[in-house]
């Protein structure tokens, strides 16, 4: 092999490397622009699920209101036996005279 095909060989090698490292560099910088865009989407699902949970939360609470709300019940129930009892008891001794 001559020095002319040796510093032919030598660049051809050369170019191809230089390409192979452009691609790959090129591929690198998609890789990581898809990486950022990934990231700015999960930033704002982060941002809509932490408004949905806020939003959401009066629901869970809705639990305490009906056992507020069943307590209430039980208690009315209970006056208004009681008062028919009140209530009887005063009819029986009106008529008992």
């Amino acid at each position: 092999m001559t020095d002319a095909e040796l510093f032919t060989s030598f660049y051809i090698w050369l170019a191809i490397a230089v390409v192979i490292i452009l691609v790959a560099a090129v591929l690198l910088i998609l890789v990581q622009r898809a990486a950022q865009r990934i990231l700015d989407l999960a930033i704002a699902a982060l941002g809509l699920v932490q408004k949905t949970r806020e939003q959401t939360d009066i629901i869970w609470a809705l639990d305490g209101t009906n056992t507020t709300a069943v307590e209430i019940l039980e208690t009315a129930e209970s006056i208004k036996g009681h008062g028919a009892a009140v209530a009887a008891a005063l009819h029986d001794a009106e008529g008992g005279r």
